[in-house]
């Protein structure tokens, strides 16, 4: 396990695994098909909400005109799509309590 500030797909899956015995040899299968349609609705610029949990979508940032840190020099930075999280009301309330 990690340093417990973060937790990574792996662990994930073996927690599920683990919670859930009986579907210990699908739990991989299933975490990596959720991501990945996740992924693909953001790929298509479309929003991704899981009530209760919070929603994923995209900001976008406009090309603009940026410096070089190192030489000061103007370069042109190109336009972005950033994935975006926002935490759902009963995400919120739980963490903010302490809730398991």
């Amino acid at each position: 396990m990690n340093d417990g500030n973060s937790i990574t797909k792996s662990e994930l899956v073996g927690r599920l695994a683990a919670q859930f015995p009986q579907l210990a040899k699908d739990t991989e299968f299933a975490v990596k098909t959720i991501l990945d349609a996740m992924i693909e609705a953001l790929v298509r610029g479309d929003r991704v909400e899981i009530r209760g949990f919070g929603s994923f979508g995209l900001n976008y940032r406009p090309p603009r005109l940026g410096r070089n840190p190192k030489t000061g020099e103007q370069v042109m930075v190109s336009e972005k799509r950033i994935p975006h999280f926002k935490a759902g009301k009963e995400l919120r309330e739980r963490v903010d309590s302490g809730e398991k």
